[in-house]
């Protein structure tokens, strides 16, 4: 008798926490229509008069050592699931957009509940297969409340804001720099295409240096933030041009400076280097004998960025090197609009936040209505990745809307190294390692 009461009390103490945990997630979601959970989980914990955990069942399922497994996984899948969604989730680092402050091949947790969980726009969806899912129920962007907004210099992760349409057999290419570099109508006519919902586009990672109500400014490659210099980051590199005396410099000397095959171009008939360092790694490259000179790479020409940097228009002669001043809007900001600054705004006021715009005769439409002004209904940011030179990064597409923002960088909890097999190719010291 003291056992099942003793069992008795368990059930009602685990279905009351249970309860108060579900009815604080309610209220965290903002969705009271879910309350009627609250009777499954006193259903499935106390009175039991619904067989929830159908597989339970003996005539379904006769071996008791495989209802355990599936009781296991089908727990395990649902509560991996839950804390993917709501509060992390790993990423892995494809390319060198980031070096050194993150490698390829390092593997992040990113906090989803940093700047609170943005919902799935498409909940219909296999687990932990990105590309497995029906986009027939779509969901409006929705972001939970966090533990704080986006700041400066934070290493976010978020979803390609030009990854709404794929040329299939280039996925890794964007889309509008095929059109702009071809043409729609060969892209179009000559290529299958797909288009992709935000939250199954391509994930990126780069660092905030703009957001609601900065001015952008980047002159001689160097970035300034209303009017005030970045500080110098230890690990940020540039692209350098070296000049020997016409050798060679030695693999063991770049090996001890950590520099990469990847990270180095030689140009015999010129006994030129291009290479991408940091500031330490300068000092260690001037030191050597046989280097002449070392000078940073910079674009100068002001009309070089017309097709490939925003906003693709000869109005603004930008290049990777010298870009801007641009100020980045914000939820509620009001702008003036007009011919001469319409490509800065296009894409944000059409694809990003729905609207129709058409120009005639000079005169702007937005949703069939003149105007001369927008207001924004979505935070923007301003992402740069730290090897300059090497990032495909707010320079050539634009600002980040928040409804693409997943989450922030916290952790490297593994790192492999290409080219290397098991154990060889773990960075060790880069194991559980926080991201600033």
């Amino acid at each position: 008798m003291n056992t099942l009461t003793g069992r008795f009390r368990l059930s009602y103490l685990t279905a009351a926490l249970l309860i108060i945990l579900y009815l604080l997630w309610t209220v965290w979601m903002g969705n009271y229509w879910l309350l009627p959970g609250i009777i499954v989980i006193f259903d499935l914990f106390v009175t039991k008069k619904v067989n929830w955990r159908f597989w339970r069942n003996k005539r379904l399922v006769k071996n008791h050592y495989l209802r355990e497994w599936i009781d296991s996984i089908v727990f395990g899948v649902f509560f991996a699931i839950f804390i993917r969604v709501f509060f992390v989730e790993a990423y892995s680092i494809p390319t060198s957009s980031m070096e050194r402050s993150l490698l390829a091949g390092d593997y992040l947790f990113v906090s989803k509940l940093v700047y609170g969980p943005k919902l799935p726009n498409t909940p219909l969806s296999l687990p932990f297969a990105h590309r497995l899912y029906l986009d027939w129920l779509k969901l409006p962007y929705k972001r939970l409340s966090g533990l704080t907004t986006i700041k400066n210099n934070d290493i976010i992760v978020f979803n390609f804001p030009e990854g709404d349409t794929v040329v299939t057999r280039y996925p890794d290419q964007s889309y509008y720099a095929l059109i702009r570099q071809y043409g729609r109508e060969y892209i179009h006519n000559e290529f299958e295409l797909e288009w992709r919902p935000v939250d199954k586009r391509e994930t990126y990672v780069k660092r905030c240096v703009g957001i609601p109500g900065d001015t952008i400014l980047i002159s001689g490659g160097k970035l300034s933030v209303n009017g005030v210099p970045e500080k110098h980051k230890e690990k940020m590199q540039y692209d350098y041009f070296v000049r020997t005396d016409g050798t060679l410099i030695d693999d063991e000397q770049f090996n001890r400076m950590n520099i990469a095959p990847i990270d180095r171009k030689f140009n015999p008939a010129h006994s030129l280097y291009e290479i991408s360092l940091t500031e330490d790694m300068i000092a260690g490259i001037e030191k050597l004998s046989n280097v002449v000179s070392v000078n940073r790479y910079e674009n100068r020409n002001p009309y070089s960025g017309i097709h490939t940097i925003f906003p693709f228009h000869r109005n603004y002669p930008w290049n990777e090197d010298n870009f801007g001043p641009l100020a980045v809007p914000g939820r509620n900001t009001e702008v003036e609009i007009n011919i001469y600054n319409l490509p800065l705004y296009r894409r944000m006021i059409t694809l990003y936040e729905g609207n129709d715009l058409e120009v005639e005769n000079d005169q702007i439409f937005i949703n069939g209505i003149r105007t001369d002004t927008y207001r924004f209904r979505m935070d923007y940011y301003f992402v740069l990745g730290d090897n300059r030179h090497n990032s495909a990064d707010s320079r050539f597409w634009g600002f980040v809307p928040e409804d693409h923002v997943v989450g922030r960088a916290e952790m490297i909890w593994l790192s492999l190294e290409a080219g290397k097999k098991l154990p060889e190719n773990i960075r060790w010291e880069r194991m559980f390692k926080s991201i600033n």
